[in-house]
């Protein structure tokens, strides 16, 4: 609960980022039209003055050029004049020696030829709208004219010729009052849109940053599934890789972490269960050992005393001290199978052999014990069948296989051994007719010491490590092995690479 609104509280932060960048590139731009109006309202009208000037002295310059080389009837120089006056909105007038017209822009010219007579006669305009003086003209703004008034230049070229250039002020006033007024339209039209160009620009800066936001706290919370994949600029994108390869570093550390917790957790458990083995093989090696000891013991003590003179009584306990014995020396070497097999001291050597030829051999080795038993043995395998595997060992789990189908076998007594090639494999079997295995025992089957039958396994001499050993050699050689049940016996098979798989 607190991380959700830990979280959102994150958001909301990020969000004002974007919404604080929009109320101040709005503001920036307000301002920035509003300095426009402003500039517009104080400055324009003289800013347009001030080219007007600029362009009247441009056609003085013009037309006292023209004087200069007496060229004031020149076709190219009125037609160049005629241009300057129409593009700049000016009215001029030229008087000769006799007081008329020589040069004019305008039709109805009384206006500015009373103008220039006031210049001439040395009429002087009020000394607040004189804008400029020198020896060859007179500038001044006449404001107070029915018209709207004036910007005047009133001189002499320098042919001798008097002049004088006139351009109307108000169409000045009129221009800065309709800029103003666009201004404010346009500038209105641009808020707007220049508004929304800034929230969205914002949203594009500020969405990368809640990214980053929300991809720091899923890594706050150990959640490194996320990566970062948004943002447009070269520094956003620089701390997003960044980010990721955080991410990536704080996964790879916190997984090597939970390895390491995990092995060190399993090297606890292993030793525990070790210990626990430990304790229970040498309570299971105490208990098999304990009877034969005691009857060789027993045995050897009557001996001794002589209880019995007769030489098949002597003989009798002599057999049965050599039989424990030789159970115990059994027991102990299929122990020191099983501690080699367990503790991977051995190094298991693969080999290609014929297991159906060694099957073969090792049935006519125990044929004997299937004679003894009455068991009808089945095994018609004729062609070689090679495999992968230790040889040896593989020997010592068929051994182990025949000789508990020999212990178990009852009923109709008929022992079968099967092999069968199996997509890239070998499957081998031994079946014993008899007594199904309890299901309850069958998991159990492959630990050391267990016993099924315990009477009958000591009748027959068994301690139960055989299937152990079996257990150990076959998980050395990472092969499939186990038991199936079936209703008139029991099955025990095992698995190795053919020849194709070597």
């Amino acid at each position: 609960m607190h991380t959700e609104q830990r979280q959102k509280n994150k958001v909301k932060k990020v969000r004002s980022i974007g919404t604080r960048m929009t109320i101040i590139f709005s503001a920036v731009l307000i301002v920035a039209l509003a300095a426009c109006w402003v500039a517009n309202i104080f400055f324009l009208q003289d800013y347009y003055i001030k080219n007007k000037l600029m362009a009247i002295k441009e056609a003085y310059e013009y037309m006292d050029e023209a004087s200069k080389a007496d060229n004031l009837s020149g076709e190219k120089f009125l037609a160049g004049l005629r241009t300057i006056c129409e593009t700049d909105n000016i009215s001029l007038f030229v008087m000769d020696q006799n007081g008329r017209a020589r040069l004019t822009s305008v039709h109805d010219s009384e206006e500015l030829q009373r103008d220039l007579y006031e210049y001439v006669l040395g009429i002087r305009p009020n000394q607040k709208s004189i804008l400029a003086e020198n020896d060859q003209y007179l500038m001044s703004v006449n404001r107070d004219s029915p018209n709207g008034g004036y910007l005047k230049m009133a001189g002499v070229l320098s042919g001798g010729e008097p002049f004088i250039i006139r351009t109307a002020v108000e169409p000045i006033r009129e221009s800065v009052s309709l800029a103003n007024r666009f201004l404010i339209y346009v500038g209105s039209i641009v808020l707007l849109v220049g508004a929304f160009i800034i929230h969205w620009v914002s949203k594009r800066i500020s969405e990368p940053i809640l990214e980053l936001a929300r991809l720091s706290e899923r890594m706050s919370d150990l959640d490194f599934d996320v990566k970062f994949e948004g943002g447009r600029d070269s520094e956003i994108i620089f701390l997003g890789n960044h980010m990721n390869q955080l991410s990536e570093t704080l996964e790879k550390t916190i997984s090597e972490l939970k390895t390491a917790n995990n092995e060190l957790q399993r090297d606890i458990e292993q030793k525990e269960k070790r210990d626990e083995m430990r304790k229970e093989f040498l309570s299971n090696v105490s208990h098999e050992l304990k009877t034969p000891i005691a009857l060789v013991q027993g045995y050897a003590e009557g001996l001794k005393e002589c209880i019995n003179d007769d030489p098949e009584s002597r003989e009798f306990y002599c057999d049965v001290i050599m039989d424990e014995a030789g159970k115990m020396n059994k027991l102990v070497k299929n122990l020191l199978t099983l501690n080699e097999l367990e503790f991977g001291n051995e190094v298991v050597t693969m080999e290609r052999f014929d297991l159906a030829s060694m099957i073969h051999n090792m049935l006519r080795s125990m044929q004997v014990l299937f004679e003894q038993k009455d068991v009808k043995l089945v095994y018609d395998v004729q062609e070689p069948v090679y495999a992968w595997a230790n040889e040896f060992k593989m020997e010592q789990v068929l051994n182990n296989y025949i000789s508990n189908a020999l212990n178990h076998v009852d009923g109709e007594k008929i022992i079968k051994i099967t092999i069968q090639r199996q997509d890239g494999h070998v499957r081998a079997g031994v079946f014993n007719t008899g007594k199904p295995i309890p299901e309850e025992d069958v998991g159990r089957i492959w630990d050391k010491f267990y016993k099924v039958d315990k009477a009958r396994t000591r009748e027959y001499g068994g301690s139960g490590v055989g299937l152990s050993i079996v257990k150990a050699i076959m998980e050395s050689m990472h092969q499939q092995y186990g038991v199936i049940n079936y209703d008139n016996g029991v099955e025990f098979w095992f698995e190795l690479d053919d020849k194709n798989e070597a």
